[in-house]
């Protein structure tokens, strides 16, 4: 079993809520770009004291738990490396509209299991949390490979006034863009 199928049973095994974001919910979406590590959301504080990590840390992995201060916009990350294995970062949000993220994902095969995925508009939501260049362009990606952009652009309209204002002014910027 990889690394990753031991950090998705781990979190199932304690019902801690989880979903796949980053590149490779990009992937499950149809817009393909490469990263060495896998992201997994959750809002389950449990997952930053290193021994909930112990039966992870009998087959190999190495654990790195890094909280958040109060600059910080996550509650902490937790990145799991195991010689052989992607390496899988564990991100720790605490918003009710990270919480609702989690509770939109459908369930996808994800390397060997099957985890919840991201919707567009969760994701979209996280980049434009995350601000940083390569989020603007995963939100382009995003929106050029849309169904119905202008739909997509309602819903993320609705769903941005739960972030901080910072965000309504970058997907103010961003919504507007000819991709």
């Amino acid at each position: 079993m990889t690394l990753f199928a031991e950090v998705v049973a781990r979190l199932k095994a304690v019902s801690s809520p989880l979903a796949m974001i980053g590149a490779t919910a990009m992937a499950a979406l149809g817009a393909s770009r490469s990263t060495q590590d896998l992201d997994i959301l959750t809002t389950d504080r449990a997952v930053l004291r290193p021994s909930f990590w112990e039966p992870l840390q009998t087959s190999g992995a190495s654990v790195e738990v890094r909280t958040g201060d109060i600059q910080d916009p996550l509650v902490g990350v937790v990145r799991l490396i195991r010689s052989g294995d992607r390496p899988v970062d564990v991100i720790v949000g605490e918003a009710p509209w990270q919480v609702r993220i989690l509770s939109e994902t459908s369930l996808r095969r994800v390397a060997d299991a099957e985890v919840p995925v991201v919707d567009a508009v969760g994701l979209i939501l996280l980049k434009i949390y995350a601000g940083g260049p390569q989020d603007r362009w995963d939100i382009e990606q995003l929106m050029i490979i849309a169904a119905d952009r202008q739909a997509l652009i309602e819903l993320i309209d609705e769903r941005v006034a739960d972030l901080p204002p910072r965000c309504h002014r970058v997907w103010d910027r961003l919504k507007d863009q000819d991709f």
